[in-house]
């Protein structure tokens, strides 16, 4: 019986076999990577496509597309182009992107050095499923609760209907909040025990040593974490459409209703017919895929610059 094993043994570990058996594991992960670029390209490739017949099948001229201030697509605006421009849902995007990204980035941090440098560890075991369940949560039960909850608090705070960018913000600010959050916490976790044991050898206190050596280590993961939360708010469709009003005009104010290309997309797709409506509605989603790889790239290369040399 031994014997049978110790050939059986042998036959496995041969150099014939573990030949074998890594080509087979490098070309089964190709097969996976390539299917991978493969798809993203073809849908990179379809976007562009269907996005560029605007200007190529209509005839708009990309400047007024995305500077012009009047989106009614089938008619013909003032100057007589169509009235197809993208300015306004551009502009609500990048308020309510910013500025929940802004707001939530602090409160992220604050979680994240309470729960790896101060929490005893029964407190991390608590707060850390809590995040994690708050990412999970869709985000319709975000836009509802921002209904019926945000919406009439800024009403009966600061008058009008309460619809509005501020309540997109807010909104945007409670689901992107866990995602940061989570990813800071890995970040901290991820710088070396030994600089923490350095700092505090040369004489910093706790907080010296987390403000001047930790948060500046876990720069790139912090920046990485914004990236993720950006990402997700940005192309946030449900929530946002529900408490922001999706008043197609150039943003006036916080508490002005307005309305993000996510929000326009999503009403408008429905009730689109072939045609300039199709095509345009194709070119706010080949903008809003381009403000994300900018977003994207921007992020990116901060986070390079910002490494510990």
């Amino acid at each position: 019986m031994e014997n049978q094993h110790s050939e059986i043994r042998k036959k496995l570990l041969s150099s014939n076999k573990n030949s074998r058996l890594e080509k087979f594991g490098r070309t089964l992960t190709f097969i996976c990577i390539a299917i991978i670029v493969f798809v993203v390209g073809m849908i990179l490739l379809f976007v562009a496509q269907k996005g560029l017949s605007t200007f190529v099948v209509n005839h708009v001229n990309p400047f007024n597309f995305i500077f012009g201030t009047n989106w009614a697509p089938g008619s013909i605006g003032p100057d007589g182009n169509p009235a197809v421009g993208a300015l306004p849902m551009f502009t609500g995007s990048l308020i309510v992107t910013l500025l929940s990204a802004l707001v939530a980035t602090p409160f992220a941090i604050g979680a994240a050095i309470y729960m790896t440098e101060i929490s005893p560890k029964w407190g991390t075991k608590i707060l850390q499923p809590v995040i994690e369940l708050l990412v999970g949560i869709p985000s319709v039960v975000y836009g509802f609760i921002g209904l019926t909850v945000i919406v009439p608090i800024i009403r009966n705070t600061f008058g009008g209907t309460g619809l509005g960018l501020l309540s997109g913000v807010f909104v945007l600010f409670v689901m992107i909040l866990p995602t940061v959050t989570s990813m800071t916490v890995d970040a901290m976790k991820a710088i070396p025990r030994h600089y923490r044991e350095a700092s505090l050898g040369l004489g910093a206190t706790r907080w010296q040593t987390i403000w001047r050596v930790l948060l500046r280590a876990a720069t790139p993961g912090i920046l990485t974490a914004v990236i993720f939360g950006m990402a997700r708010a940005f192309g946030e469709a449900l929530a946002i459409q529900m408490v922001v009003g999706n008043a197609v005009t150039m943003p006036k104010g916080l508490l002005q209703p307005a309305s993000t290309l996510t929000s326009i997309l999503t009403s408008g797709i429905p009730n689109a017919t072939p045609g300039i409506q199709t095509n345009a509605l194709w070119s706010l989603a080949l903008l809003l895929l381009i403000m994300s790889l900018i977003f994207n790239l921007a992020m990116r290369t901060i986070a390079k610059r910002s490494r510990i040399k």
